[in-house]
């Protein structure tokens, strides 16, 4: 049988959602997925060496990835197990095995063609920034902009993300996937106070290719310049066009949408 497990995370003490391997080659750095499968196999199939042998635990597919630093309200991911689970019993047990910071709160039956990943149609993120000229003891390691913004501008700017775009020049170097295309249905920003939330969901992200549009709406905000040049920038095809890839922490992914 196939299930699907929702997961939230906070991303600070880890490197990334998903496991990570060099010359084929686990690195041994503690990732989401690591300690998941570490916990789901601790618990369903059980025996002293679960952890230890590679062979005996369950393995998970992840919806996407998500770097180190980067938070989780509705990360989703599947595994396949013969057996039947009994939903409640397993996720209260799976939270008291997992860590602190990582918790799961629903598990179902999938159809064996369900794919975490391939089967989504799309994904919504939010970045949280801080507008604000002095720190506060609570700030955490959220970004800090001392610039007052204009939200009207920003908004402007976002909207030409909007629809079916190469975002080439919002992409890092790490982006293995050679297409470039994506469809943004969301593109959004509101202040409550002095947080400002963008919100961004799409059919498929780039590396870094939200972290990267924020840091060219703070690009445009920091040095007065015109709504339109978020324009330049995405018709550019051009990463060094683009501002920098802000911070890490203050993005969440929120949302994984299926059909089903």
């Amino acid at each position: 049988m196939r299930y699907a497990l929702d997961v939230q995370y906070n991303g600070k003490n880890y490197s990334g959602s998903q496991i990570q391997f060099e010359n084929g080659e686990e690195i041994k750095e503690p990732t989401i997925q690591g300690e998941i499968e570490k916990a789901i196999s601790t618990l369903i199939i059980g025996g002293r060496d679960v952890t230890e042998n590679k062979n005996r635990q369950v393995k998970t597919i992840f919806s996407g990835r998500t770097d180190k630093g980067v938070n989780a309200l509705g990360q989703v991911l599947h595994f396949d197990f013969d057996k039947n689970i009994v939903a409640s019993d397993f996720i209260y047990h799976l939270n008291e095995i997992l860590p602190y910071d990582i918790s799961v709160n629903n598990l179902r039956i999938v159809s064996n063609d369900f794919h975490a990943q391939k089967s989504a149609i799309s994904r919504y993120y939010r970045y949280e920034f801080i507008n604000r000229r002095y720190k506060q003891a609570f700030d955490g390691d959220i970004l800090r902009v001392k610039f007052s913004v204009n939200i009207e501008r920003m908004q402007k700017a976002l909207n030409y993300l909007l629809g079916e775009h190469d975002f080439t020049s919002f992409k890092s170097s790490g982006t293995l996937n050679p297409s470039k295309v994506c469809i943004l249905t969301r593109a959004e920003v509101e202040k409550q106070g002095d947080r400002v939330f963008i919100h961004i969901e799409g059919n498929r992200f780039l590396y870094n290719m939200v972290r990267t549009s924020v840091g060219t709406l703070l690009e445009i905000e920091g040095h007065n310049l015109q709504s339109e040049f978020m324009k330049e920038v995405l018709e550019a095809k051009d990463r060094r066009k683009a501002g920098q890839t802000v911070s890490p922490y203050g993005l969440t992914l929120v949302e994984v949408k299926y059909n089903t």
